[in-house]
């Protein structure tokens, strides 16, 4: 009888122990995040098991660290770590939290490419956005063998990118990255688009390349950003090449300057030797003075129809121009807006 109440123990300590085991498993097994909303792990180059672990202490409320030592450990993540962006969600496991980093099972940003006046500030932009860093975009884009494999010079660079949105990796790398953009570009330049520089170079009267439009619609876009008169001043400068004029272009004047701060071009501005200098060189610069958007470049492949000529900021400052057939009447234009500057006392 005694035998048996002892065996009556000694099964109910083991009963007590494999459930003990099976509740300690399950919650290792499924511990996780305590997450009202997804979040997202950024590992670069310099990180290894440690920063990875304080990262995600920090920012992804795990149920329990000694889970996430227990699985990096088991899984050999020190050997196995993969730059990249990953997902947190609440209803992600710990232990498959590792394996998205063992397996590179990152997931992309949605990556704005922006209308920016210099190739240096695209550099700048897109590096807040990824992995890699500033220096070496720019030190990738200012190099002549990256730029020719392009199939661009460094005049002609800026015309490479299309200003939108792209679904990329955060820790593609540069040259990746570039070929995506040359995709995009010809993506965009489709045959549609390509029929339309027939219809400007009759209307321009001169041969007008996709090169040639996209310096075009850089200096449309540095006009103004007022996508509704986009197609009026592509008219306008349209008529002044059509008729050999030089297109007396502020912003090219300030792109051949070198100071974006300018806000009145005076005569010692317009004296600037330079070819990108629209007042003593006649015909496009060469190159586009900006990276140009989609809006300044089918301003151009779509074009008004008008006979306009000169062109001079409102007086209101809104940002909109008036147009004008004879220099006597944008001379009356000119008028009203320098009155308009001298009363707020911009000098320059």
């Amino acid at each position: 009888m005694a035998k048996n109440k002892k065996n009556v123990w000694i099964w109910w300590v083991l009963c007590i122990f494999i459930a003990a085991t099976c509740v300690a498993a399950w919650r290792v097994y499924w511990s996780g995040f305590d997450l009202e909303e997804t979040t997202y792990i950024y590992i670069d180059d310099d990180d290894d098991v440690d920063s990875i672990r304080l990262k995600v202490e920090q920012q992804a409320k795990p149920q329990s660290m000694q889970v996430f030592d227990l699985y990096a450990r088991l899984l050999k993540l020190k050997d196995r770590i993969r730059t990249g962006r990953y997902e947190v969600r609440s209803d992600l496991t710990m232990l498959n939290f590792i394996r998205d980093i063992r397996n590179h099972n990152e997931k992309p940003i949605m990556l704005v490419v922006p209308s920016v006046r210099t190739v240096n500030m695209m550099a700048g932009r897109l590096a807040h956005q990824l992995m890699a860093d500033s220096a070496s975009i720019s030190q990738y884009l200012a190099n002549e063998e990256n730029i020719k494999a392009l199939g661009y010079t460094q005049e002609t660079l800026p015309g490479l990118f299309i200003p939108n949105t792209y679904e990329v990796y955060w820790d593609v790398s540069i040259e990746k990255l570039m070929e995506r953009m040359q995709k995009e570009n010809q993506r965009f330049w489709n045959e549609k688009r390509m029929q339309k520089l027939k219809e400007v170079s009759a209307y321009a009267g001169m041969e007008m390349t996709k090169e040639g439009v996209i310096t075009l619609a850089s200096i449309v876009d540095s006009e103004t950003a007022n996508d509704g008169e986009k197609p009026t001043i592509a008219a306008l400068y349209l008529n002044r090449l059509r008729r050999g004029m030089a297109l007396q272009s502020d912003p090219t004047v300030i792109y051949a300057v070198g100071d974006f701060s300018i806000r009145r071009v005076l005569n010692e501005h317009l004296a600037v030797e330079s070819p990108y200098n629209t007042y003593r060189h006649t015909g496009l610069p060469p190159g586009p003075i900006r990276v140009p958007s989609i809006a300044g470049l089918d301003a151009v492949l779509n074009h008004a129809k008008n006979d306009y000529l000169y062109m001079c900021a409102k007086e209101d400052f809104s940002g909109t121009h008036n147009f004008a057939v004879t220099y006597g009447e944008h001379q009356r234009n000119a008028a009203r807006y320098i009155r308009a500057l001298n009363e707020r006392g911009i000098r320059r």
